[in-house]
């Protein structure tokens, strides 16, 4: 007569009582009663960690104890999973390398966590953040192998998620290095061909300026917004290489990328005329540059100049100011200067600004 799988159930819920009863017997002065005892069966019913103790003495480490998260966990209940090794969890995308180390870890009786592709009952798989640990008694005897696991699936997802959006990032980066490069060059023969050769390297460095503000945002836009103040650094760089000149004010502030584009090539316009005219001329000029946000949720820019000594502050907007307002302008926002004996002030102000929470 040939053994049913209702046998095979049967008996294998007797060897794992047997080995349940012998665990028990073993260390019958070490269980928990009285208020130990309810507060362990408390604590074990309340929290929402799996949790499971196996017994190192017995061949193949069986499950002596679980908690209801670890059925909830897995799909396993109580009888189905005591007296049986972990590994049943595992299935056939489990990584052996993840394997090894957690046998590594026992054998040599040291804490490990990992994360380990497991299985539930039904088949489905599960990310396990899995830390297994040695528990002793007084006398330094190996009583437990202490289990604990957390399904961190949506975690992995979500790695994995922006793991692929900086790739592309990075690569859309690339082909915007190019194509700034292509469109750089095509500028540089096009003025020489037409005797135009300054009005070509004007051009071409907002080309640079806007490759600078456009590449600092790639990293960051996934998250559908970007940290103001890494890109503006990024487009002021090469007129302050000793970062001594540009003192920076602002707090983290995070806004569409877009928009952080728009502001690093319109303070672009206003560094290249210090440069040219203004406070960074002289070696004792500086700009003092900050941002604050609104209730409402606006930008307010604030750009301040000290020309420093023996230098004459301009006494006019300069050609770049009409770019400013014309890139200011189209996103709603609007620009004010205040042409100031120590040097020109411009506000550039954009409603509804910062991103929201």
């Amino acid at each position: 007569m040939s053994e049913t799988p209702d046998d095979r159930n049967a008996e294998n819920t007797l060897q794992s009582d047997s080995r349940a009863d012998r665990f028990r017997e073993r260390h019958a002065g070490q269980t928990f009663s009285g208020p130990s005892g309810v507060l362990f069966g408390q604590a074990m019913a309340q929290t929402r960690m799996a949790i499971c103790l196996a017994d190192p003495a017995e061949p193949n480490m069986p499950i002596v104890f679980v908690n209801d998260a670890f059925a909830d966990l897995t799909g396993y209940g109580r009888d189905e999973v005591t007296g049986r090794n972990c590994r049943f969890l595992q299935g056939p995308d489990t990584d052996p390398r993840t394997v090894a180390k957690i046998r590594s870890a026992l054998d040599s009786k040291d804490v490990v966590a990992v994360e380990i592709l497991n299985y539930r009952k039904d088949g489905s798989r599960f990310w396990n953040a899995l830390h297994l640990g040695p528990i002793y008694d007084d006398t330094g005897r190996l009583v437990y192998y202490f289990g604990s696991q957390w399904d961190v699936s949506d975690v992995r997802a979500a790695r994995a998620d922006e793991q692929h959006a900086r790739m592309m990032a990075r690569e859309l980066s690339h082909r915007i290095k190019n194509l700034f490069a292509v469109i750089g060059g095509v500028v540089t023969v096009t003025g020489r061909t037409h005797g135009i050769e300054r009005e070509a390297i004007e051009i071409n460095e907002r080309i640079r300026a806007l490759a600078r503000a456009f590449e600092t945002t790639l990293d960051d836009a996934s998250q559908g917004s970007v940290d103001l103040r890494p890109a503006v650094a990024a487009v002021l760089g090469p007129y302050d290489p000793a970062q001594d000149r540009i003192r920076l004010t602002g707090a983290p502030v995070r806004v569409d990328p877009s928009l952080a584009t728009t502001v690093g090539l319109a303070l672009n316009e206003l560094a290249a005329d210090a440069a040219k005219r203004g406070a960074l001329v002289s070696a004792d000029g500086g700009v003092t540059l900050g941002w604050t946000v609104s209730a409402a949720g606006g930008l307010l820019v604030h750009w301040s100049e000290s020309v420093g000594a023996g230098i004459e502050p301009p006494g006019d907007a300069g050609t770049g100011f009409g770019i400013i307002e014309a890139l200011v302008g189209a996103i709603g926002g609007s620009v004010l200067q205040d042409r100031r004996a120590e040097g020109p002030c411009v506000k550039i102000a954009i409603p509804d600004a910062v991103a929201r929470k």
